[in-house]
């Protein structure tokens, strides 16, 4: 996989900073934003998470349900976006590992 020489230059971009200002608002709420690093020849969309978006335990979410519909959806000639600095759900500190288990009953208070 190869580099494209100069995002900057790129005919895409315009089109991918269009489809990324239409959900950067729902990103900039939770205190996030995304920067576009890399359009590789093989149209992967490279970014990076800023802010909350860089440590919150939904990025892996957000990024694929959020980022990558937007985008894939406005440029279809982008194949796939990865985040640079995305941490793992199992790397992530409020993960559940395993199937969750069934929260223990609360006692009704007796009047």
């Amino acid at each position: 996989m190869t580099v494209s020489p100069t995002v900057e230059t790129h005919p895409l971009l315009p089109r991918i900073e269009q489809a990324l200002d239409t959900i950067r608002p729902y990103l900039a709420a939770d205190g996030g934003n995304v920067r576009v690093l890399e359009i590789t020849d093989d149209m992967v969309l490279r970014l990076e998470l800023l802010g909350a978006c860089g440590t919150c335990p939904m990025s892996p979410m957000t990024l694929k349900a959020g980022v990558e519909e937007s985008v894939k959806k406005a440029v279809p000639e982008i194949r796939a976006v990865e985040a640079i600095n995305l941490t793992p759900m199992s790397a992530q500190p409020a993960g559940q590992t395993g199937h969750p288990q069934s929260p223990s009953p609360v006692p009704t208070p007796q009047f």
